[in-house]
């Protein structure tokens, strides 16, 4: 009898030891799983995001101005290279009609080469808008769309750039000839029998193309930003947006 309650005794504090030996290995497994499940790095403060924006734009306006003040940064990008305006349509058409086209050509390549020559003086224009970005633009940029930090400096920024631009443009316009230029061709229209005389404000236009031409090339810089890792060339651009 008191073999068997032995024996008995036994089989169940093996059983036990078993369960217990099973029921650790068990959870070291889990403790290892939770721990590697944790970030490598605490989360993103509010200050780090908004840090890691300013950057981001700040990065993609250089390098967007930077391509825009080249040698054909405007005139060999076809989605931003400035052609007459629609208003004149009928001027360019006419004038190539009567073997006028080589002075058409000429001015809107003078127009473009106006508008690379003066997008360098925009940078410090964008900068100052960088600066006064909140908390609270910052996380509607980080959690927007693809080109939101684009549309956040469109919103802040054209009143001002327009006004500081113009000026400078007029003085590229007059520098690279497309003034002379483009007083030539509308001269010459509206000397011609039986058309309306048409005569745009070259600054103005010249001045908002060139402005929506920056934006375009700043939405390319964004989008590369936030799309591959490769562009985020500092450690606050690869926190934030990977």
């Amino acid at each position: 009898m008191k073999k068997a309650i032995y024996l008995a005794s036994s089989i169940v504090l093996f059983s036990i030891s078993v369960s217990t030996a099973q029921f650790d290995k068990i959870k070291k497994t889990v403790d290892k799983k939770i721990e590697a499940a944790k970030p490598s790095s605490p989360g993103l403060s509010q200050e780090e995001v908004g840090a890691g924006l300013k950057e981001a734009l700040n990065k993609g306006i250089e390098k967007g101005v930077d391509q825009l003040s080249k040698p054909d940064g405007f005139f060999k990008d076809l989605s931003i290279k400035i052609p007459l305006p629609e208003e004149a349509n009928k001027v360019e058409t006419k004038l190539r009609s009567i073997g006028q086209g080589k002075k058409v050509d000429e001015t809107i390549e003078s127009i473009n080469r106006a508008a690379e020559d003066a997008t360098a003086a925009s940078k410090d224009i964008f900068v100052e808008a960088i600066k006064g970005m909140s908390i609270n633009d910052a996380m509607s940029i980080l959690n927007g769309k693809d080109n939101a930090a684009t549309k956040f400096l469109d919103k802040s920024t054209r009143v001002d750039l327009i006004s500081k631009f113009e000026p400078i443009v007029k003085v590229s316009l007059d520098k690279v000839g497309a003034t002379k230029n483009w007083n030539a061709i509308f001269s010459t229209y509206n000397k011609l029998p039986f058309v309306e005389k048409v005569n745009p404000d070259l600054v103005a236009y010249a001045t908002v193309k060139a402005i929506d031409g920056l934006f375009v090339q700043i939405a390319k810089e964004e989008l590369k930003i936030r799309q591959d890792p490769a562009a985020r060339v500092t450690d606050l651009l690869k926190k934030v947006f990977g």
